[in-house]
């Protein structure tokens, strides 16, 4: 059994965010490995996500943000259960995090099937063209599958890396404040604004 050190669960606590319990168990069930630990801790805030995504989410906030000198602006609105989360420093540091990679990543919806149908005919007609123009008529069904699935991918918010932290997905960073609230938390809906823009 490793020697758990404190300076170890600091180390872990600064990567993960989880709690110093939480930390302290997962090196003991790593003994001591800090990538087994990570790993165990985003099994451990996936279950615990799961067992909360049920949950009704009727409190939270509507956090805005403006960038480039009111050039662009976001509006994001995060739920919780509860109007004792809503006003967490943790809370709200995630709503403004998620503001600012809204405002820097662009995604045109939260989810895939929140995705205007148009937009997605429009995108398969374009992966159809390019398949065509390439020869592979045979194979076009899967190419248009394939890309339009990296697309939505990287256009939904939950599924894209999270612009402060790339080793993570916005979905990851919901799992883990989820995991550290305690209750059920979503990402509702958002708008995002460009001066002169549609």
């Amino acid at each position: 059994m490793a020697n758990i050190t404190a300076e170890a669960v600091k180390k872990l606590r600064e990567t993960t965010g989880a709690g110093m319990m939480d930390c302290k168990e997962a090196l003991k069930q790593s003994d001591g490995d800090m990538e087994k630990a990570i790993d165990f801790l985003r099994k451990k805030g996936l279950a615990t996500a799961a067992k909360r995504a049920g949950r009704a989410t009727s409190q939270g906030v509507v956090y805005s943000y403006i960038h480039m000198n009111g050039k662009l602006g976001v509006l994001v609105e995060v739920n919780c259960e509860t109007d004792f989360v809503a006003r967490n420093e943790e809370f709200l540091a995630f709503a403004k995090d998620i503001a600012m990679h809204i405002a820097a990543a662009a995604p045109l919806a939260v989810r895939a099937e929140d995705v205007d149908p148009a937009v997605l005919a429009r995108e398969k007609e374009v992966y159809l063209g390019q398949a065509k123009e390439m020869g592979k008529e045979k194979m076009a069904e899967k190419i248009v599958e394939g890309k339009l699935k990296k697309f939505l991918q990287d256009s939904c918010l939950l599924s894209q890396p999270f612009v402060k932290n790339p080793d993570i997905t916005i979905q990851d960073y919901l799992t883990q404040l989820i995991g550290k609230t305690g209750e059920n938390c979503s990402v509702r809906r958002f708008a995002r604004f460009v001066l002169g823009g549609d």
